[in-house]
Formats: structure tokens, sequence, C-alpha cells
């Protein structure tokens, strides 16, 4: 809408010239109004991919090992958390390489990764969010987060600007989002799961639950994340997300009497 716009002005002002250099204009605003301040210039994303992919699973190696050592358990978790989301063969080798990286890299290590992670990403508060849920998503992949698991993460999340109450709920979040896989509801505390699912209670009002619901939906919309950077064979968390949230959503309306 603003490159049409912004072409317009430009032409009464400045003629063909000026047309041209309103649309580029309004193509990047509209461009930030879609996929955020860092998705402006596409040609950027290969860029924010790589560093993506990389301090995704260096990050995860070093919270497999968290503990001290890394299990079998773990080792196989991840590689089934590598085959879950279909990735490609190259990037395959890059997240194992990564992976077999982080395991072995002190915290001086990781702090530079994170420094080049946010020269490259920090501008997109979505990205930073998805580097946040994929650990989480890691770290619950046997269904418990211990606690040297938790400490690693929450550590990620204050460095990415998460308070620790904010941490918090994030976790039990993504952890309430999981109850709303395909498989649906199951359990008779699924009313209070799907509240938690979406940061909410009880208390919450009819607007504010649709509020909230539609921002979560925008925060995890496929084509908005990988507008952002977010490689294509890494965004099948975020639509099972986006899919479980919507599940908890459709389970309040029933409940609520369709809000």
């Amino acid at each position: 809408m603003y490159k049409f716009i912004f072409a317009l002005l430009g032409f009464q002002l400045l003629g063909l010239f000026g047309a041209f250099l309103g649309y580029c204009i309004g193509s990047s605003i509209d461009r930030a109004r879609v996929y955020g301040i860092g998705g402006v210039n596409p040609l950027g994303n290969p860029r924010r991919q790589k560093v993506f992919l990389e301090t995704t699973f260096v990050l995860m190696g070093k919270l497999a090992k968290a503990d001290g050592h890394i299990s079998k358990d773990e080792i196989n978790h991840t590689e089934e958390f590598i085959r879950k989301i279909g990735m490609t063969e190259p990037h395959r080798q890059v997240a194992i390489q990564q992976f077999k990286r982080g395991a072995d890299a002190s915290d001086d290590e990781i702090s530079s990764i994170l420094d080049v992670f946010f020269q490259v990403c920090g501008q997109t508060s979505q990205l930073k969010q998805a580097l946040l849920m994929y650990l989480i998503v890691m770290a619950l992949a046997d269904n418990n987060l211990d606690l040297s698991e938790e400490k690693f993460i929450e550590k990620i999340a204050i460095r990415l600007g998460y308070s620790q109450t904010e941490f918090k709920n994030f976790v039990e979040m993504i952890l309430n989002q999981s109850h709303f896989s395909e498989n649906g509801p199951t359990s008779e505390s699924s009313i209070a799961d799907a509240y938690k699912a979406l940061g909410l209670t009880s208390e919450s009002t009819d607007q504010e639950i649709k509020k909230t619901y539609r921002k979560l939906m925008s925060q995890n919309h496929p084509d908005k994340l990988m507008g952002q950077g977010l490689p294509e064979d890494m965004i099948k968390v975020a639509t099972e997300r986006s899919q479980e949230i919507q599940a908890a959503y459709d389970y309040l309306k029933k409940h609520r009497n369709e809000i």
C-alpha cells in the first residue's frame, strides 16, 4: 500500500525518478509492517538464515551438556528433532557440526556466538523469540526440564532481553501449548492448560483473549518468520506452534460459549 502512496508523492515532486525513489521507500515500509524491521532488506535473509541455524544448534549442543555430559538420549532427541523438521542434507550436516561445536564451547565462545547473532538477527524480535522457543522445545523433548537446562536457557533468555518472569511465563506457555498437539487436549485440566497456553487466566476477558490470540498467531506466522530470516526447513516447529495456539483458542471458545 505505502509503495504506491510514496510513488505517487515522489512523482508529483520529482517526476519519474521521484516515483521510483518513493516506490522503493514505500516497499521498505510495507515489508517492515509485514515482516518487522529485520525484514526490510530481503537481501540480508541468507546471512540471517545461516547465523540463525548455526546459533540454534551451537546452543543446543551447549544445552545438551548443561549437566556436564551428553547422554545417548540427548543425542537421540537431537537427531529426532532434525529428522522431525525435515532438514535438507546440507543443513543437517551444518546442524550436527554446530551441535558438536556447542558441546565443547566455553562460556566466552557462547557469548561471542550470541554477539554475532545480535549483529545479524538482533533487529528482529521474532527471531530472538524463535531461538528461545527452539531451545525450550528441545529441552522439553523428554517431557522434563531439569534445573541445569532451565538455568542455561534462562541465561540465554536474559541475554535476549527477557526478564526472569517473562522467561518462566514463556516456558509455561510452550509447555501447555504442547498439550494441544495434533492429538488434541485429553486431560480434565485442559481448560486451565488452554488459558496457560495463551499466557492468560480464567479472569481474562473475551476481548483480551482475542487480542492475545491474534498477537501470538502473528508472531508465529510462517511467512512472517521466513521473511525475517528463519530458514525454510526450520519453519515446521513454528507451524506446529501456530496449530497448537489455534487449538487452544478454539478450545477456549467452545468452553466460553464462543468468544
